[in-house]
């Protein structure tokens, strides 16, 4: 019996720009993503059949659940017989636009890449992420990147350390809808992410913090009030600025006093049933034996 184990990193949205609807249905994006130390846990066991076990009862069984897809994906391409026992420890809430199933499903092929002796190349790891999902390709890498296309063609940048506060209120939303709905509303983009980018490159937290916005959050918070409630407290708490990540609805704030951070923390840890006091990252997963 062969095993692994994998920690598989969240990630935020610094910015977020949508650029317009592609003739394959996904849509053309500017981005800045970035790692966070919030993960969830992968353990990887040889075995004669394929078999998830999650800690949440919501994560769907099947080919809905992209580490399936993975899975049976390698199997299909190298032809392999054996099968995988996946325990899977989820601590990244379930649609909160902080990529949690995108970054199980990078986890996986590279940790199945090692417990199956595949020797994949880069360009093979990536070409497997990308027909799992738009946020794969980057969970495969993780850190600082500005990302373009769908969100796989990426450059290299390097954030400061910044502290984070997380908070998802007790809500779900599907990021098919709220990209239909982004369609059907004809907003106009914000086009932030270049400032974003230049303050990184300049290694200005406050400068990231003042132009950090999400074109998606105009959709979001129209259906979830709440979103736009979020981002008032944690700016009167201290943040020098916050936005929401992905399609939502989890917003965040970055600190620059770690006493603010920790008292909002505290405050926000008593109306909202995920918060999370969170670091930057360079890393998109890591694999422990």
């Amino acid at each position: 019996m062969k095993k692994i184990k994998a920690k598989a990193y969240a990630k935020i949205n610094l910015s977020l720009d949508v650029l317009g609807k592609r003739e394959d249905g996904y849509h053309e994006i500017s981005t800045v993503m970035q790692s966070i130390d919030l993960a969830d846990i992968l353990e990887f066991e040889t075995s004669e059949i394929v078999k998830v076990f999650c800690s949440d009862h919501r994560v769907p069984e099947g080919e809905d659940n992209l580490i399936v897809k993975v899975i049976n994906l390698l199997k299909e391409k190298y032809q392999i017989e054996e099968g995988v026992l996946v325990k899977l420890d989820k601590k990244i809430p379930l649609a909160a636009g902080l990529a949690g199933g995108s970054a199980d499903a990078a986890a996986t092929i590279v940790a199945l890449d090692k417990l199956w002796n595949l020797n994949m190349s880069k360009e093979e790891k990536k070409e497997i992420a990308l027909k799992v999902g738009a946020d794969v390709p980057f969970c495969l890498e993780g850190g600082t990147k500005l990302a373009k296309g769908i969100g796989e063609i990426f450059e290299n940048l390097k954030v400061p350390s910044m502290s984070l506060l997380l908070v998802k209120p007790d809500i779900e939303i599907s990021t098919k809808e709220i990209y239909d709905k982004w369609d059907r509303l004809n907003f106009k983009s914000h086009h932030a992410t270049f400032l974003v980018a230049q303050a990184i490159q300049e290694g200005n937290i406050y400068k990231i913090a003042e132009n950090i916005k999400n074109d998606l959050e105009l959709v979001t918070s129209r259906e979830c009030e709440v979103i736009n409630q979020i981002k008032e407290e944690l700016l009167k708490k201290g943040a020098l600025g916050c936005a929401m990540s992905g399609s939502g609805p989890t917003v965040y704030g970055i600190f620059d006093d770690l006493e603010r951070l920790k008292r909002a923390y505290e405050d926000l840890k008593e109306v909202y049933s995920f918060v999370f006091f969170s670091k930057t990252i360079d890393k998109g997963l890591e694999l422990y034996e």
